[in-house]
């Protein structure tokens, strides 16, 4: 089996997995606990260089209200939500039909279709920055929110119909062939048979793609510049000052911009992992 379990290796590999681990751990957690300390830090203790200690004055209620009060935070984060949802629901439904559609039906462009979802993934997106700004100043698009949402659906429908259609390809065709033995139209068995089937597949999916536009930075640059429409990632830049760096409230807001990601993940967390374990074994 591979990989081989930790359990059956050698002694000198299981301490050094034992030590490793834990170092790396830390190593990775390293900036989130210095943005989360310097989000609870004064200004005095930045101006004297004080980042990897602890604070010697704690602003954790002045910090965060301050967040709220004094910048546009809580626009930005609404911004956030009214990107990213739309666009969670438009991807996946676009995703689940063209999944259906390449997993159960065979015809001659099958593979080829296939392909094409595939193809858009490996594109490497900053060299579509240029043409996709022109095209959203062409359809009227540029510097809105419905503008940002349709290019994401756009962008991140190739990658969710991979995803979908290799759990829907795996499917027993049985269960399709009798749902049309006994009269199901081609939507009903798309509705009352596969669906039900993919639920963990489409809550997993729905996960990481709502952590990928929530997260997203660049296309909330290029394709928006006014704060009426800016996502939260990109919103974090305003609220340092033009004359002194408040690092602090960066953090607070940082932190803040974090936990609807987080919240959704712990919140399906069992769906996330029986959607990616689904189809590992077999029974």
């Amino acid at each position: 089996m591979f990989p081989t379990p930790i359990i059956q290796t050698s002694r000198p590999t299981q301490w050094l997995y034992r030590v490793g681990l834990p170092l790396a751990l830390l190593v990775w957690l390293l900036p989130i606990i210095a943005v989360a300390f310097t989000s609870v830090r004064g200004q005095g203790d930045l101006a004297n260089g004080n980042y990897w200690g602890l604070p010697t004055e704690w602003r954790i209620l002045e910090n965060y209200s301050a967040v709220f009060q004094n910048t546009p935070l809580a626009h930005y984060i609404l911004n956030s939500f009214l990107v990213t949802i739309p666009t969670v629901i438009g991807a996946l439904t676009l995703a689940c039909m063209a999944g259906f559609a390449l997993g159960v039906y065979r015809f001659k462009l099958n593979l080829v279709v296939f392909f094409l979802f595939v193809g858009g993934n490996f594109v490497p997106f900053q060299i579509l920055m240029v043409p996709v700004r022109d095209l959203s100043l062409k359809l009227g698009l540029y510097d809105s929110i419905a503008g940002l949402a349709l290019f994401h659906i756009a962008f991140q429908t190739g990658f969710c119909t991979f995803f979908m259609r290799n759990f829907i390809r795996d499917l027993p065709r049985e269960l399709v062939e009798a749902a049309r033995v006994e009269g199901a139209s081609e939507i009903q068995i798309f509705f009352k048979v596969v669906l039900p089937l993919v639920r963990p597949a489409v809550a997993a999916l729905s996960v990481l793609i709502f952590t990928f536009i929530w997260n997203d930075y660049f296309w909330a640059t290029v394709l928006i510049q006014g704060n009426h429409a800016m996502p939260v990632t990109g919103g974090l830049k305003s609220l340092n000052g033009m004359w002194v760096a408040q690092w602090h409230l960066v953090s607070a807001g940082s932190i803040v911009a974090a936990l609807p990601p987080v919240l959704i993940f712990f919140a399906m967390q069992k769906h996330f992992i029986a959607g990616l374990t689904m189809g590992a074994t077999k029974g």
